[in-house]
């Protein structure tokens, strides 16, 4: 495989981002092409300076990318569907990406878009015997392993709460997060259990909406100001024993191995990148379910094992401390349209490093990552630099 640090430089011009809710009225498309015109705008270009497209979602059906883009313009150029779980959006752009870098496309569309469906949603990334146990409702994988973290770590059903009342104090600053209201530790401890440990405040909401972003190359960006660097783009698969909830049950708990889906994406993004967890400035984690916001957290090698509680608890998370985690509010109050989250996750540290996030704004951020986990399982880690 070509080294990537032997290939051209890649950056996000532009980016687009369409409100998070559940809008009754629009259809999957419309949030799809809202997002592109809004990227193509930060972006100053047009529709015919894009020479391909990625589109990324999960409940969309047949070729939902190409209905977004017949919203926008039809002009020949190749349309590509991506389905990849909850990390679709992160495909896309991993996709965009490489194509930049390998210097087969100059400019690129990522795009990643969701109107979730209504109601239970039974995941069909697992095995017959694994949907007769009903470990088909994710909630489900995660309970079970937060059980196991909370057992190994002593990470209490508070420290679970802190991570709520964080990001839905982030959200209230957020104008395009579903949740804009902060809600307090007695809030958070008086929902109702959903799958136990976990009680509704928290597991993500779900939402409807659209990310997008302009990749492309050094010479073809209009400012190279509010220009934003892709230093990593990876994307990694399963490990065997590794438990991960996205893996399913069938993931032997028994055996772990000693780099496991998501430790394996990180070291990818640190080498390749030539940053370290010592060098990063803010992070996006993957909130599903507030547990794994601190696991991660642990696995990207911010922490050891059992010690995020902790640096929460200390405000090391908070805006306003050491590393900034989930500035917008991160899916808890963003909400999770599954082929939109990856994007939404780049579209924030992009507008944090352009230093153009207003009132959540962090000080001097200059280099962030970002994380998410779909069924699969499938781990993205990206790192972006100004």
């Amino acid at each position: 495989m070509k080294n990537l640090n032997e290939m051209r430089e890649v950056y996000v011009a532009g980016i687009g981002l369409t409100q998070w809710g559940f809008f009754e009225q629009q259809e999957c498309y419309d949030f799809g092409s809202e997002a592109i015109f809004k990227a193509l705008a930060d972006a100053e270009m047009g529709w015919n300076d894009i020479q391909a497209a990625f589109c990324g979602s999960v409940y969309q059906g047949t070729a939902s990318g190409h209905q977004a883009i017949k919203e926008v313009g039809l002009t020949g150029i190749p349309v590509i569907n991506v389905e990849n779980a909850c990390s679709s959006g992160s495909s896309s752009l991993r996709l965009a990406y490489l194509m930049v870098a390998a210097e087969i496309y100059d400019v690129v569309l990522a795009l990643g878009m969701e109107k979730m469906p209504r109601g239970p949603i039974p995941s069909t990334a697992f095995r017959p015997w694994e949907l007769a146990s009903g470990f088909n409702i994710q909630v489900g994988n995660y309970a079970l392993e937060t059980v196991e973290y909370m057992r190994e770590t002593g990470v209490t059903e508070e420290d679970l709460a802190r991570v709520t009342v964080k990001n839905r104090k982030n959200g209230a600053m957020n104008p395009n997060a579903r949740f804009q209201k902060p809600v307090s530790l007695e809030d958070v401890m008086a929902s109702r259990m959903v799958a136990e440990p976990l009680r509704l405040l928290h597991c993500c909401p779900l939402a409807d909406g659209a990310a997008a972003a302009v990749v492309c190359s050094k010479n073809k960006l209009k400012s190279l100001s509010r220009a934003v660097k892709i230093a990593a783009s990876v994307i990694t698969s399963g490990v065997y024993g590794d438990g991960m909830p996205a893996a399913g049950i069938a993931s032997s708990l028994q055996f772990p191995p000693e780099v496991g889906i998501l430790e394996l994406s990180a070291q990818q993004a640190y080498q390749v990148s030539g940053y370290g967890p010592e060098d990063i400035d803010i992070v996006q984690g993957y909130d599903t379910t507030v547990p794994s916001e601190l696991w991660g957290m642990e696995k990207l090698g911010f922490c050891k094992k059992g010690e995020a509680a902790g640096l929460l608890r200390d405000g090391k998370f908070d805006l306003d401390g050491d590393l900034p985690v989930n500035t917008d509010g991160g899916l808890m109050s963003r909400g999770h349209p599954l082929g939109a989250t990856g994007l939404g996750q780049i579209c924030e540290l992009v507008t944090q490093l352009r230093d153009e996030a207003g009132a959540r704004q962090v000080k001097k951020a200059r280099v962030g990552l970002a994380h998410a986990m779909g069924a699969g399982p499938n781990s993205s880690v990206t790192i972006l630099t100004r």
